[in-house]
Formats: structure tokens, sequence, C-alpha cells
């Protein structure tokens, strides 16, 4: 008999430990993978839906929900394009950015919840975050995918991009530098209309940006200090750094403070106060675009 995309799942979910996800694996859990209540919380979704998915009666799930399964469920590449033909759908092509985050990449992110890091895709649209990040700069999950996109935020927002509260960081790197890697990401993906479509938004809303495209703006995106001006704390100055994962084309961005300063003081009572423990997991665990 054929698999179908609700055994599939099924049988991904179980075999994902609840710590690869930064999540406690409390003793008598009954369950050796995730929970259908885990997965539709890591992937935006109602329990419902997840069931229903598993047992067949829902039976054409978008590309969007697929992607966002394919991510909470740490698939592979092939396993992704896998779960999009058992949906009925083409799997994403050469050409497009790609919005899957390797499962490497998201165990890893497990295990450094305490500090703040977004994962980014070639266009600067996040696609996950650690509870860490959300206390440092806010809740990126009431936003749309448009919305959490860094680019559009900086040139629509200013230096704040998209944190939900002030941002002063030195010099003014950042913005060619965002430039620069959208001229990149459009040789590297000529048929992403996505993408396309982004640049044309921005050249026509925001003066700054069409003058540094028109400009040829270059630049690698650099480390840079941020200062957050955090509503509970007040300012918390970090080092930002910004690391591409090879092979795949997402950037991690990694806010740090130095261990014993007053600004490692402020960070850990913004995750004590706000539910993320010790080891940076916290009931969520590490979260991920929902759109």
């Amino acid at each position: 008999m054929d698999e179908t995309l609700g055994t599939a799942l099924r049988r991904w979910r179980d075999r994902l430990s609840p710590v690869d996800i930064g999540r406690t694996s409390r003793p008598g859990r009954r369950a050796a993978g995730l929970r259908r209540e885990e997965l539709a919380d890591l992937a935006g979704l109602s329990v419902d839906y997840v069931v229903r998915l598993e047992q067949g009666r829902a039976t054409s799930p978008s590309a969007q929900v697929v992607a966002s399964l394919a991510r909470a469920l740490q698939l592979q590449p092939m396993e992704r394009d896998y779960a999009y033909r058992l949906a009925g759908l083409l799997p994403p092509q050469e050409g497009t950015i790609s919005t899957h985050v390797p499962a490497g990449v998201q165990r890893m992110l497990a295990r450094l919840g305490e500090f703040p890091v977004g994962v980014f895709s070639a266009d600067w649209t996040l696609l996950s975050w650690t509870p860490a990040w959300a206390v440092l700069l806010g809740d990126p999950s009431a936003r749309t995918r448009a919305e959490r996109n860094l680019v559009r935020a900086v040139f629509a927002v200013g230096p704040r991009g998209l944190a939900s509260w002030p941002v002063l960081q030195d010099g003014d790197a950042l913005n060619p530098a965002l430039v620069a890697d959208l001229r990149t990401a459009l040789v590297n993906y000529p048929r992403d209309r996505g993408l396309a479509d982004l640049v044309a938004e921005l050249r026509s809303t925001s003066a700054e940006f069409a003058r540094l495209w028109d400009e040829g703006a270059v630049g690698p995106h650099v480390s840079a200090r941020k200062t957050i001006v955090h509503p509970q704390v007040g300012e918390v100055t970090c080092d930002c750094d910004v690391l591409t994962v090879p092979g795949c084309d997402v950037r991690l961005v990694v806010y740090t403070v130095a261990a014993g300063s007053a600004d490692a003081e402020k960070l850990d009572f913004l995750r004590v106060t706000n539910g993320v423990s010790a080891d940076g997991s916290s009931p969520r665990g590490l979260r991920i675009d929902e759109s």
C-alpha cells in the first residue's frame, strides 16, 4: 500500500525527540517522539488540523503548510520534497529561495536557546527564532511572513528593523549590506518571483533603497554593536554577528553579551521573568515561521 502524507507525518513525528526542538523530556512521558500538540504549536497550525492531516481527512494542504511542517519535523531536503509530492504539490523549484532550515541547524539552535538567535532566508525573511530572541527583541509570531522580512522592515521602519522597541546601532553599514545581499540573491535565485517583487516594491516605496540600488551598493554584512532599548530593563548592548550556513544559504543572526556584565544580568533577568529556563528552553521551544 502506498504511503500517504498522514502516515509519513506520524512516522516523522515519532522519530523526533522533544530535546531536538528545545524542550525538556520529562520522566514518565509516554510519547517517544513529538505529540500532535507540540507539532501543531511548532508549525503554527491547530491541533485539529494536524489530526485531520494524519487521519487523511484533510487532503489538500497548501505549500505554506507543508513547508512549515517540514521545518517543524526537521526533514532532510529529499524528505521535504517527498512531503510536497504526497500532498499533491510540486517541490520548490531550483532558482527559488528555500525556506527550509536544515535539521542540524535546528538541533544546534535548540541547544543555543540562551542566546537570542534568528534564522533568515536568503531574502532576509525571518524563518525561526529562539525563545531568547523573542524575549530580547519582541515576539515575531504575531507578524505575517511579509512583516518578518528584515529588509522591508529596515527601509520602512528604520534601525529598529524587526524589533518591537528601539534599537540603536553604530555606523550605517547595515542598509548598504542588505541591498547588496538582495542584489546577490537576485543572481542566485533568478526564478524567485517573490524576491523580484520585493525589490520592485522597495524601489518604489523607499527613496533610500532606490538610491542604494541604483548606486550598486556593495559590502558584506559584518559584525556590529547594537543597543536594544528594552521596556523592562532599559538599554542592553550586544554584539550582533551574522553567520551563513554553507550549502543552504540561511543566515543566523546571533546576539551575545559579555559574561558577568551588566548587560548579561539584564538578559538573564529577561529570560527568567519571561519563562525561559537557565538552559535557554521554554515551554514553546524553538519558534518557526507559521506562514
